[in-house]
């Protein structure tokens, strides 16, 4: 096999294994991370308050998550795009976004309301799952094929 194919190849398996492991990071949520509010969304939540929350323990969870799913997301970014540019840029957007996406989930545990809980699992929905690299993949081929 040509070395160009070989490497092709790897890249492709490498790529993956990399959504796999995304994939048991989800599969896996409850025995990895302390997140009160996977069951809490599960059940009719329009009409329970919050469950008791642990904050510490439930930011360390999804700083440790979204450390995760970003770490393999630019691990997938730079298998399809090879670009240490892309990386790069990818690493300063996730790193962004998640100090505004957890502030405002701090905000929306403290407020009162009837949105409160839609906003919040939204919120929440950035930070835990990696659809991140769903907008920043598109981008980089879009880039790419500009460039």
């Amino acid at each position: 096999m040509p070395k160009n194919n070989s490497n092709l190849v790897q890249r492709i398996v490498l790529g993956f294994f990399f959504v796999g492991l995304l994939i048991a990071i989800r599969g896996f949520e409850n025995q990895l991370f302390y997140d009160p509010f996977l069951l809490y969304y599960k059940s009719d939540y329009t009409f329970q308050p919050f469950p008791k929350v642990a904050y510490l323990k439930l930011f360390f969870g999804l700083f440790m998550r979204y450390t995760l799913n970003s770490i393999l997301s630019l691990a997938i970014i730079y298998q399809l795009f090879r670009e240490i540019d892309f990386i790069k840029f990818a690493g300063v957007l996730y790193f962004s976004f998640f100090v505004v996406l957890i502030i405002a989930l701090y905000f929306t545990l403290t407020l009162e309301g009837d949105t409160t809980a839609f906003l919040f699992f939204y919120i929440r929905r950035f930070l835990i799952q990696p659809l991140f690299l769903l907008l920043f993949v598109p981008a980089f081929f879009y880039q790419n094929r500009i460039k």
